[in-house]
Parts: C-alpha cells; structure tokens; sequence
C-alpha cells in the first residue's frame, strides 16, 4: 500500500498537473488529496469520456494529464479513447480501478468489466499495468508511462487494485463555488435563414489566428470550416461525437491566454448535454461555446434531431454560463464575442438551416497533422 501523496508528488514532478475523473471507493485516497493539492486542478467529470477529452484538451495545450474512472467507466469512455485521443495522438495517463478483477469477490454489475478490463485496453491498443503498490516502484512506473506517450502520443494505463492508496480524508466537499445563474436573451422560433457555411465564415472573421483556436465538431461543421479557409488555428473533429467542448475546456483551461471557441452541432450537444453543467461550474471566460443548431443530422442523411423542443441557452443558463443567447439572427455572433462576462464561459445557439455544400471536401491532412499545426501555433508542441 502506498501513500496518495507517494504518488501524485511523483507524478507532479514529471508535469501531470491536470486531472480529470469520475470517483471510484478505490480512488477516493488518491481524489482527495488531488483535490486538496494546492498546485494541482481536479476537474469533477460527469462521465469518463467527458473526462478523457478534458484531459485531451490539457494535452493539446501541451500540458501532461491524468483521467481518473471505475473500469465500469471504461464504457463510457471508448469513443474518445478510440477516436480522439488514439486518431489526433493526445496521450493521456489512465488510471483506472479493478473492480471484480478475477479471484475477488465484488458487486454484480462488475462482474462481467472485472474480467474483460485487460482485454478492452488491449483492444483499443492501450497499453497497461498494475498501478504500482509500493512507494519504490513508483517513479519506474510513472517512467514507462511517461516514455510511452511521449514517444507515442497515445493514453497509457495503470490498472488500480482494490487497497492499494492508504485513506486520505477530504476537507469540506471540493466542489467548486456554485456560479449564478446567467442571463438568456433572445427567443429561438423564427425562419432560420442563414446556413452553417454563413455562421462559419462569420465566426472566423471574427477569430484572428494569432489570438483564437477554432475547434469545429465532428460531421459536416469541420469539414466546411476547411473548405471555407484551412487555417493553422483550426482542428476538425473526427469521431467523439460530443466531446469538442470538452476538448475545448481542457485547452482553455491550460492557455488562459488564447480565446478558444467550440463550435457545437445541436446532435452533438444532445448527446452529452451533462458537458453543459461541467462547462458551467468550471468554464473560464477565455471560452466561446458556439452551437449551430439546424435540427437534423446533416452529414448522415438529414434525420431530425430533437433540439426543436430544446432551450440550450436556458440550459446553459442555468447550469451557470454567465451568458446565454438565442436566435436566427446571425448577428447574436457577433454579440457573443463583444460580450465582457468576467468568470464563466459564453454560450449561443444560432439556428440555421439544414443542408450543406456540394461535393464538401475532406481535410487533406490527417487529423494528426492538423493537430500538430495547431499545437505548433499555439506554441504548444515540446
């Protein structure tokens, strides 16, 4: 057994600085004191693939990261461990516990992760081992690990046993300051008349390269950002459907001196609206969440979403964006921008109209080239 601060100190020392989870019994030691540490940031996570593409975002920025989950969680983790942090090469430290590991008994929804645990990360190409349970094995194992994605840029495992952080008490709750609700201004329910190609060549006029990063989701809103004007400080989603704002709050975070922008579709927004409530309890007011909204799934054949009966900006609102607009007027854009919020992230939903241009191209580069680019704008790259 080991002491949590055994190994965090250890891992500080090596630049993990950022973590992101979902709370294990096995991990409650090692989160308390994370969270008590004055020089490290805990993000509380409402699903681990929100916290897989927090800690994606930290490294974009070029910062080392750890996210934290139950193997149980792994579930709800393959899409970004898959087709995020494994598709743009973003390497993030795992550390995941071992509930039901074969010859322990445990609850009976383990009972099936328990055994498989290994072979899923060996599926998704991950490589793991045991999180180490002795102080003198430590800094060996933070060594492999680190070795691994610095060479790779892929996640790498460490597979936590029952017993293995001696208890660590916590201090008060370690939530953050709940933030007030927002204002919402503007009522969606007009013509939308403005297409997705208008709302994007709007936003980036009115993001300079050298001052923004533009983060476009995955389907048709990434690959129109491209054909309209390839720039440097541009990424285009592939997969993780849903997690560009949360790749957006990692990097905000880590470079609270560049403007990032996510720029959301209505499907995706749908499909991880517990991001909304994360982005508003820790969200910083360098980031500009943008969801164009045009109620179907364009790049897969136009089927209808639900947003129609949806008010994200109330949503947004609520969970403690200090702003929160609305419309089919694409001049709610520009209001987002010249908006001065102090703390918390600004939110719009612009409503445009479904349908995309002829013969779209694909990005020519591959989504490890364009995020190289990027990181190499930012100054991100090592």
């Amino acid at each position: 057994m080991i002491e949590a601060a055994d190994f965090v100190e250890a891992a500080r020392r090596r630049g993990f600085e950022t973590y992101a989870g979902v709370p294990c019994s096995f991990l409650t030691p090692f989160i308390n004191y994370v969270i008590q540490a004055p020089a490290l940031d805990y993000y509380s996570c409402a699903n681990e693939g929100d916290a897989v593409a927090l800690a994606a975002g930290a490294a974009l920025a070029g910062k080392r990261s750890v996210a934290m989950m139950q193997n149980s969680g792994l579930g709800n983790a393959v899409s970004p461990l898959t087709s995020l942090t494994w598709t743009f090469r973003l390497p993030v430290l795992l550390i995941v516990t071992w509930r039901a590991q074969p010859g322990l008994k445990d609850e009976p929804q383990h009972q099936l992760m328990g055994p498989i645990t290994p072979t899923l990360f060996e599926t998704m190409e991950i490589p793991w081992e045991l999180f180490p349970q002795q102080a003198d094995e430590i800094d060996a194992a933070l060594g492999r690990a680190a070795a691994y994605m610095d060479a790779t840029g892929r996640p790498y495992a460490l597979l936590m046993q029952k017993n293995t952080v001696a208890p660590y008490p916590l201090e008060g709750s370690g939530a953050p300051p709940p933030r007030p609700q927002g204002e919402v201004r503007g009522v969606p329910g007009y013509e939308r008349h403005v297409t997705r190609t208008d709302a994007l060549r709007r936003l980036q006029t009115l993001t300079p390269p050298d001052r923004t990063v533009l983060l476009g989701t995955t389907g048709f809103t990434g690959r129109e950002l491209y054909a309209l004007d390839d720039r440097p400080n541009q990424l285009y989603m592939v997969g993780s459907m849903g997690c560009v704002t949360a790749l957006a709050l990692g990097l905000a975070l880590a470079r609270p001196d560049l403007t990032v922008v996510a720029i959301d579709g209505d499907g995706a927004a749908l499909m991880r609206l517990s991001l909304f409530a994360t982005l508003g309890a820790y969200g910083p007011s360098n980031l500009i969440h943008v969801l164009l909204d045009n109620a179907v799934h364009d790049s897969t054949g136009g089927q209808a979403t639900v947003s129609a009966g949806v008010s994200f900006a109330r949503i947004a609102a609520a969970c403690g964006y200090p702003l929160a607009l609305e419309s089919a007027d694409p001049q709610v854009l520009d209001e987002v921008f010249a908006a001065s919020t102090g703390d918390g992230t600004r939110f719009v939903r612009l409503l445009t109209r479904p349908g995309a241009p002829a013969d779209l191209p694909r990005p020519t580069a591959t989504p490890e080239q364009v995020r190289a680019r990027l990181m190499t704008h930012i100054g991100g790259t090592k």
